[in-house]
């Protein structure tokens, strides 16, 4: 970082289990130790947590994605209480991926709100701050009456592939909902901009009806907030080629990579799939087409700003 290293004894950064090595480069790129935090479980599977060294008068910043199983959203929420308990002076909960943020409308009768639902529990257990990466909808800061900055992987995938040089490239929205994304995207690689018209049968099931806008001999860059299952983005693939692309790659923020994902996407004829590490990615579900890019600079970069009440908006720069 080219900023002043920090020093300040009022800061400290706490991990929890879900990303731990993104909380280790977070921690090394601000030259702080993580604070000696203690997670455990019964017997029974109950989430145990406790803070080893003093927190009081702090400004503390829990690193902590919320991915299934929901153990990573309560120990999220116990360590946020163990912090306030404490006496922290200021909780920053630091939600690389924020689960459950796919349930955030009643789109059908009898539902819940999953999202706002979370966004409560946060709130309740003490947070003043939250900073995440590419909720899945903007609406989703306006479910917290507390600060939230929200920040995009954006610059750093788009870098990657600025450095890749690839000719005559046109960025693809896969759906509606990923159309801001990957409008973004395009402006930042200077590339013309597709979307795909789908329809959604059932939930994590997709059907390609059409392609709005000219693919043919180009190089296209499928982009999206998350990869699940990979049902969407493997129907993409296929249909670009269909239409003449020449090549595929794609791009994403948070890799969940569940159920047959890494299966689709070993066997699909694409390039690349270029996530961030919001998310921890276990060797298992590593591949050779996969490339991880990280994300802990640009968090780091954002507790700094935050700690020191610089404005996070110079990121987006």
């Amino acid at each position: 970082m080219a900023e002043t290293p920090v020093k300040d004894t009022a800061i400290r950064l706490a991990s929890g289990t879900a990303n731990r090595p993104l909380a280790e480069e977070i921690a090394a790129r601000l030259e702080i130790p993580l604070a000696n935090s203690t997670t455990k479980r019964f017997a029974d599977g109950e989430i145990f947590v406790r803070f080893n060294e003093n927190v009081r008068g702090h400004d503390l910043y829990i690193v902590q994605p919320t991915p299934p199983p929901a153990d990573n959203l309560m120990e999220l929420l116990l360590m946020v209480d163990a912090a306030k308990r404490a006496s922290a002076e200021r909780i920053t909960a630091v939600v690389p991926y924020y689960g459950y943020a796919r349930q955030d409308r009643k789109d059908q009768p009898r539902v819940a709100i999953g999202a706002k639902l979370v966004a409560d529990l946060i709130q309740a257990a003490g947070v003043n701050r939250v900073l995440g990466i590419d909720f899945h909808t903007h609406q989703i800061q306006g479910f917290f009456d507390l600060p939230v900055d929200h920040l995009y992987a954006a610059p750093v995938l788009t870098q990657y592939f600025r450095e890749k040089k690839i000719d005559d490239v046109v960025v693809i929205a896969p759906d509606v909902g990923a159309a801001k994304m990957a409008r973004g995207f395009a402006r930042r690689l200077d590339a013309a901009f597709a979307i795909i018209d789908k329809r959604r049968p059932a939930h994590n099931v997709a059907e390609v009806v059409s392609v709005v806008g000219d693919v043919a001999n180009r190089t296209c860059i499928v982009v999206d907030d998350m990869i699940d299952t990979a049902g969407t983005l493997e129907g993409v693939i296929y249909a670009l080629l269909d239409r003449g692309a020449t090549a595929v790659y794609a791009a994403a923020t948070h890799a969940i990579l569940s159920g047959p994902a890494v299966e689709r996407l070993m066997r699909a004829p694409v390039e690349e799939v270029v996530v961030t590490n919001t998310l921890f990615v276990p060797p298992e579900k590593q591949f050779s087409k996969l490339k991880v890019l990280s994300v802990g600079a640009l968090l780091a970069r954002a507790i700094w700003f935050t700690h020191s009440n610089e404005s996070v908006s110079q990121l987006f720069d």
